[in-house]
C-alpha cells in the first residue's frame, strides 16, 4: 500500500489555507473604524483619472479599465465629485438656450448664460409672451390709435372722392356723367346733373351729337384710368402710414417691457441683442401677430404652419445648470445616438411633420458640456451610430444636432439646423480590458480621442497594514447600505473570503460588489437572529445560501458521478487513464469536477491525435497544450530514434467544447502510462499546465478543482489514499474550505505540489522517475526506462533492429574510427540521456 503521507510533494495542512489572525484587528466591531473608499486599492488609476480630468487639452478623454464588480463606476464618480464639484477652483457651469432666429427661422440661435440665469430668461420671456396678446389688443384698440387710424382712413377716402368728384364735374360740364358701378367707374351721356340718358334717349339723338358724346367719353377714359391706377399707390401710402402709427403704438405698449428686462442682462451682449431683436420683430409684425391669434388659437405652437406665432419669443432652456454645484457630471445609462447628441422633435400638422426651436431636446453631451460625461463602453458600442456620433462631436469640438435619418438621407422634409454648441467635455468610458484593447487595435481614431487609460487593480497585496485598511473598506461598504457593523471575527472571515476571491492567499480582491452583496445577505441573517452585529456565522450562512441557490448543475454533475453515469474511478490502478479536473464558470458560482482522460497508443510515425480538436470541440488553448505535449515527447524520447508510436487522447464523456491547457499535465501522464504500460493510481486527480521541458505551470481555479474531487471522494468515503496533484506554483493560491483542510490534517486526503512531470509520474505510478546517474544511465525499472524500452521495441518493429557497427579497419599508421552505413546512426538512449537504449543487446 502506497503511503502518501511521507511523500515530499505532500503539502501540510498549514499550506492549504492562510487565516487572518484576529489579533491583527484591534477593534470590537467595524463601527469603530473610519471610512475608507476603494481608492486605496487603485492609486495608479486614481492618478490617471486626476491627470486626465485636469489637463485642458484636446483628446485627453479617459477609458477606465476594470473588471465588473470592482466598483469602477463608484470610483469614477467619487473622483469626479472631488475634481469637478467640490474642488472649489472657480469653474462654473453654463446654461444653454435656443431662441428664434428672426433672419433665418430654420437656424435657431444658441445663447450661453451663467448657471441659473437661463431659467430666469425663460421665465421673463414667458411672462412677456403671456402679456403680449393683451398688450397687442390694447395697443390696437386704444382711443388714440383709433382716432389716428380713422383720420388716416378719412383722409385717404377724401382724397379719392375729391379726385373722382373733380373729374366728374369736368365731364358733366360737357354732358357726360361719371358713374360708379359694380364693375368699376364709367362715363355715360347725361341729360342733367342728376339724370343720365337711357339707351332709347341716346339713340334718339342726332348722329352728330352721338359722335360728339362718344368723343368726349373716349377722351375722359384715359384720365379715369390714370386716376384709378393711382388708388393702389395711395392705398400703400395709407398702409405705410397705418404701419407707422402701429409701430408707434406697439413701441409704446411693448417697448417698456423689453426695456425693463434689458438691465438684468446688460452684461450679456448676446441676450441684449436678442431682446432688441424681439422688440424690433414685435413692432414690425404686431398687426400680423394679432391676426394670427384670432385665426389659429392653439395652433400658435406650430411656428412653421404658415402663420406667425407669439411662441417665437419664448426661450428653449436646453441645459439648466441652476442646481449644479461646480462643473456638471452626467452619467448616461442608455447611450443611444439621440440620448447622447440630442434630437429635434416633430409634430403632425395637416399631414406634415413640422417643428420649431422649442422642440429641440438636449442630449447627454449638452448637459455635460463644461464638465464630464460617464458612459459604459459596452452599452455605447451596442447602440447604432452612437460611437461614430460621439467621435464626430469630440473631433470637431462642436455639438451639432443631427439625426440618423439626416445622415443617411432617409428624410426629405425640411429640417431645423440649430446653431452648433461649442463642446468642452471630458468623456469617461468605463469598460473591461478586452473592450479597450479591441478599440485600440480596430479603431484608428480611438487613441487620438482617449489618450488616458486608468487601469484598476484586480487585487491588493495582503499584509497586516492592508488587512486593517481592508477592514475599514468593509466598514464603509456596510455603512453605505446602512447595514449592521461587523464583529472582529466576521471581519477576519471576510478578509479570508477576499483572498479566496482573489485566488491568491497573498492578495485581496478588489471586487467589492461581491463582498457588498454578501454583507447585505449576512445583515438579513443577523436581522432574523436578532443579532446587533454581523458575526462570522452570519457570513458563513449567507455564503452557503448563495452556493445553494446556484449549485443545481454542480449537484446534478456530482449525482451523475456517484450513480456511475459519469465514469470516474477513485480507487485502483489503470493504464492510460487518469482523472483530470475541469472548472465550470456558472456566473455566480464556479465549480469543478473530475473528468476521465484516456490515452491509446499503437505503432505509427509519432503523431499524437487530439480527438477534441479533430471533432472541433477543442479550443485553441487546448490545442496549444496538445502541441506542447508532442514537443515534450519529441525532446525527451525522439532525439536520435524516430518515435514509432501513434497516440490518441480524449476527455471521456465530454460533449461540449473544451478549452484551456490546464489538463496538459494529466494528458501527458496518461500518454506516458499508455506507452510504458504503467498503471496509474486512480485515487489521485491532477491539474496543471505543461511546457515542452516538462515543467509544470500554474493554472486557475485551483481551489475549486481540489474541492470538486474532494467532494466526490468524500461522498464515496475517504480512504486516506485520495488526493489531488497541483502545480507547485499554485500553492500560494490555496484558500481551501475548512473541511478539506481538516481531512488533510487527519490524513484522509492529500494535496501534492509538483514542479515537473517526473514528480507527478512518480506519485501516480509509485516508481522512480528515472533520473540519469553520473554515467547518464537510467534505471530500467524507472518510468523513463520503461517508456524508453517500449518506444525502442516499437521502433525496432517498425524500422528493424539497429545494425551493429563493423570492426574498425586497421592501418599501419593509425586506427580509423568506425563509420555507420549510410542512413544508419548509432543507437542512443531514446530518453536523450546519452546511454544505450534499454532495448539494445
Amino acid at each position: 500500500m502506497t503511503d502518501f503521507r511521507q511523500n515530499p510533494c505532500r503539502l501540510p495542512p498549514e499550506r492549504l489555507f492562510t487565516p487572518c489572525p484576529e489579533s491583527l484587528l484591534e477593534f470590537a466591531t467595524t463601527a469603530e473604524l473610519d471610512d475608507l473608499a476603494e481608492e486605496f486599492a487603485h492609486p495608479r488609476a486614481v492618478e490617471a483619472l486626476s491627470f486626465g480630468l485636469d489637463i485642458p487639452r484636446h483628446g485627453y478623454n479617459l477609458f477606465v479599465l476594470g473588471e465588473p464588480g470592482s466598483g469602477r463606476h463608484a470610483l469614477v464618480h467619487r473622483v469626479l465629485d472631488t475634481q469637478f464639484r467640490h474642488r472649489g477652483n472657480g469653474d462654473a457651469a453654463w446654461d444653454w438656450c435656443y431662441v428664434h432666429n428672426f433672419q433665418e427661422p430654420t437656424r435657431p440661435r444658441l445663447l450661453r448664460l451663467p448657471a441659473g440665469r437661463g431659467s430666469k430668461l425663460r421665465e421673463d420671456m414667458q411672462n412677456f409672451v403671456s402679456g403680449l396678446a393683451p398688450a397687442l389688443t390694447a395697443a390696437f384698440e386704444s382711443d388714440d390709435y383709433r382716432r389716428r387710424l380713422n383720420a388716416l382712413e378719412s383722409e385717404a377716402k377724401k382724397r379719392e372722392d375729391t379726385a373722382l368728384r373733380t373729374l366728374g364735374r369736368e365731364a358733366m360740364s360737357k354732358g357726360v356723367a361719371l358713374l360708379s358701378t359694380e364693375e368699376g367707374f364709367t362715363f355715360v351721356p347725361a341729360k342733367s346733373e342728376d339724370e343720365t340718358m337711357s339707351e332709347e334717349e341716346y339713340d334718339a339723338l342726332p348722329k352728330e351729337r352721338q359722335e360728339e358724346l362718344d368723343a368726349i367719353i373716349e377722351s375722359y377714359e384715359p384720365r379715369l384710368q390714370d386716376l384709378v391706377s393711382q388708388f393702389p399707390r395711395w392705398q400703400r401710402e395709407l398702409q405705410a402710414k397705418v404701419k407707422d402709427i402701429s409701430r408707434e403704438a406697439l413701441r409704446l405698449a411693448v417697448g417698456h417691457e423689453i426695456e425693463e428686462l434689458k438691465p438684468a442682462y446688460a452684461d450679456l451682449a448676446e441676450v441684449s441683442a436678442f431682446l432688441d431683436a424681439v422688440l424690433h420683430d414685435v413692432v414690425e409684425t404686431g398687426d400680423n401677430l394679432r391676426e394670427s391669434q384670432k385665426g389659429e388659437g392653439e395652433m400658435e405652437t406650430l411656428l412653421f404652419s404658415g402663420s406667425i406665432s407669439l411662441q417665437r419669443y419664448l426661450v428653449n432652456l436646453l441645459v439648466d445648470n441652476s442646481g449644479t454645484s461646480g462643473r456638471p457630471v452626467v452619467c448616461e445609462s442608455l447611450p443611444t445616438f439621440q440620448n447622447l447628441l440630442g434630437r429635434v422633435e416633430h409634430t403632425a400638422h395637416m399631414g406634415m411633420w413640422v417643428s420649431n426651436f422649442t422642440l429641440i431636446r438636449a442630449g447627454a453631451l449638452h448637459r455635460a458640456n463644461g464638465g464630464a460625461l460617464v458612459l459604459d463602453a459596452g452599452k455605447l458600442l451596442t447602440q447604432p451610430y452612437a460611437w461614430e456620433g460621439l467621435k464626430r462631436a469630440l473631433q470637431a469640438e462642436r455639438l451639432r444636432l443631427e439625426s440618423p435619418e439626416d445622415l443617411f438621407g432617409l428624410q426629405s422634409t425640411q429640417q431645423l439646423e440649430p446653431e452648433p454648441m461649442p463642446l468642452d467635455v471630458k468623456v469617461v468610458l468605463v469598460g473591461d480590458r478586452n473592450t479597450y484593447y479591441l478599440l485600440s487595435e480596430m479603431d484608428p481614431e480611438f487613441g487620438a480621442l482617449f489618450k488616458v487609460a486608468a487601469d484598476l487593480e484586480n487585487d491588493v497585496v495582503r499584509g497586516p497594514e492592508n488587512a486593517l485598511l481592508y477592514a475599514r473598506l468593509l466598514a464603509t461598504l456596510a455603512r453605505r447600505d446602512q447595514l449592521r457593523a461587523l464583529t472582529r471575527a466576521a471581519t477576519a472571515w471576510a478578509i479570508e473570503r477576499a483572498a479566496r476571491l482573489a485566488e491568491d492567499s497573498r492578495k485581496l480582491t478588489t471586487r467589492t460588489r461581491v463582498l457588498a452583496d454578501l454583507l447585505r445577505e449576512a445583515d438579513w441573517m443577523a436581522e432574523k437572529d436578532g443579532a446587533p452585529d454581523i458575526d462570522r456565522q452570519h457570513l458563513e450562512r449567507a455564503l452557503a445560501a448563495q452556493v445553494r441557490r446556484a449549485d443545481r448543475v454542480r449537484e446534478r454533475q456530482q449525482e451523475a458521478i456517484l450513480n456511475g453515469e459519469f465514469m470516474i474511478a477513485t480507487e485502483g490502478m489503470e493504464i492510460g487513464q487518469i482523472n483530470g479536473l475541469a472548472a465550470i464558470d456558472m456566473g455566480e458560482l464556479t465549480f469543478a469536477h473530475p473528468m476521465r482522460v484516456t490515452a491509446a497508443v499503437r505503432m505509427g510515425d509519432g503523431d499524437v491525435m487530439d480527438i477534441e480538436r479533430e471533432t472541433e470541440l477543442g479550443g485553441p488553448l487546448h490545442s496549444k497544450g496538445m502541441l506542447i505535449l508532442s514537443g515534450f515527447l519529441s525532446n525527451r524520447f525522439g532525439r536520435l530514434v524516430p518515435l514509432s508510436v501513434n497516440a490518441s487522447l480524449v476527455f471521456e464523456q465530454s460533449y461540449g467544447e473544451v478549452d484551456g491547457d490546464s489538463a496538459s499535465l494529466a494528458e501527458l501522464c496518461a500518454l506516458l502510462s499508455a506507452i510504458g504500460m504503467l498503471p496509474l493510481h486512480q485515487s489521485l486527480a491532477m491539474t496543471g499546465s505543461l511546457n515542452q521541458l516538462g515543467q509544470v505551470q500554474p493554472i486557475g481555479a485551483v481551489n475549486e478543482k481540489i474541492e470538486g474531487f474532494f467532494d466526490i471522494c468524500q461522498a464515496r468515503g475517504l480512504t486516506g489514499k485520495q488526493g489531488v496533484i497541483i502545480p507547485a506554483a499554485n500553492v500560494s493560491h490555496l484558500m481551501l474550505r475548512a473541511d478539506v483542510v481538516a481531512a488533510v490534517r487527519r490524513g484522509d486526503f492529500h494535496v501534492f505540489a509538483v514542479r515537473h512531470v517526473d514528480e507527478a509520474m512518480a506519485l501516480l505510478t509509485g516508481l522512480p522517475a528515472g533520473t540519469p546517474d553520473a554515467k547518464g544511465e537510467v534505471a530500467p525499472d524507472s518510468v523513463s526506462g520503461k517508456v524508453a524500452t517500449q518506444l525502442m521495441e516499437l521502433a525496432q518493429q517498425r524500422h528493424g533492429p539497429p545494425e551493429k557497427p563493423k570492426a574498425p579497419r586497421r592501418s599501419k599508421a593509425k586506427e580509423s574510427p568506425a563509420k555507420p552505413k549510410p542512413g544508419k546512426e548509432p543507437v542512443e538512449d531514446v530518453a536523450g540521456h546519452g546511454e544505450r537504449g534499454a532495448g539494445e543487446a
